[in-house]
């Protein structure tokens, strides 16, 4: 007989039992804590600068605003409408005596429309009826502006010592009167005659500006023969380095001297006109700028314009 064969239960693998979960405090201690701040510690480092900062950290560049180059700058409209000179404006723009459509405008560059309301304060006003213009009857050998060639401006003739005793206006002289004046246009350094120095830029545009058409006359002795040809072309038809000159009025005063009456200034115009027809200059004198005559005035001295004279 064969054996039976026993069938044993198979044993069954032990089970884990399964671990505990973290609790949150557990959890929490897991990652070590933050030191409480010390009373002692030091502030974070400031950021550095925007230019040295990456340029993802950077601010965006703010942009300016929008320039408007059609339309005149307030400067340039009130020279225009001739409240003052471009010089006058931009000083009574940052005093801030200027407003436009009735709001203070003191920053200079500022523009405007050609229909904007611009008004002027009276301090402005005031500051322009102080200020002087002055003429002097120049001597040879001074320049009419910067000192050049070791020559002299004419301005140093403005002194209380040179101050024509005879002066009509009778406005006495005081040291302010110097500040801010110009030579409002030029005379040769082998010229005489008048020469205006203002602190009024009215005066100057007035004078000298790119629309001047003020009359200039001169006394000028000439040397040489002048034909019937020459006289013509003095008068029309001359040009300067390339430029065609505007009519003059040219006659004899005498027998060798001529009378030139201009309403333009080039460098040595009357000298170099005479040149181109055959004459030679002696001397030349200026006599007149538009209705202000030189007058009585001596060689090296000056006077005050008078309010009821005009240029």
């Amino acid at each position: 007989m064969s054996r039976p064969i026993l069938k044993l239960p198979k044993k069954k693998a032990p089970v884990e039992a399964p671990k505990p979960a973290l609790t949150a405090r557990k959890r929490q201690h897991t990652k070590p804590r933050a030191a409480p701040p010390s009373p002692t510690a030091r502030a974070p480092a400031p950021q550095p600068p925007a230019a040295q900062r990456p340029a993802a950290q950077r601010p965006a560049p703010q942009r300016p605003a929008p320039s408007r180059p059609e339309e005149p700058r307030l400067s340039k409209r009130m020279s225009e409408l001739g409240l003052c000179s471009r010089r006058e404006a931009d000083e009574w723009i940052e005093n801030g005596w200027v407003k436009v459509d009735g709001k203070v405008v003191n920053t200079l560059g500022a523009r405007v429309t050609p229909t904007s309301h611009i008004e002027v304060d009276a301090a402005a006003r005031q500051h322009q009826s102080e200020q002087v213009t002055i003429l002097l009857n120049k001597p040879v050998g001074y320049v009419s502006g910067q000192p050049e060639d070791g020559h002299e401006p004419a301005m140093v003739l403005i002194k209380p010592e040179n101050h024509w005793a005879e002066d009509p206006t009778r406005i006495p002289f005081r040291h302010t009167h110097l500040r801010g004046l110009a030579p409002a246009g030029r005379l040769d350094i082998d010229s005489t005659g008048l020469i205006v120095f203002t602190q009024d830029g009215r005066v100057a545009k007035r004078l000298i500006g790119q629309d001047s058409d003020v009359e200039k006359e001169y006394l000028v002795c000439v040397e040489g023969m002048l034909s019937e040809d020459g006289m013509r072309l003095l008068h029309h038809g001359l040009e300067l380095d390339g430029v065609k000159l505007k009519p003059a009025k040219v006659s004899w005063a005498n027998e060798d001297q001529l009378r030139f009456v201009l309403r333009e200034g080039r460098k040595r115009q009357i000298r170099r006109m005479c040149e181109l027809v055959g004459l030679t200059v002696t001397a030349l004198k200026r006599v007149r700028s538009g209705g202000v005559p030189l007058g009585k005035l001596p060689v090296g001295q000056w006077r005050y314009l008078g309010r009821g004279e005009k240029f």
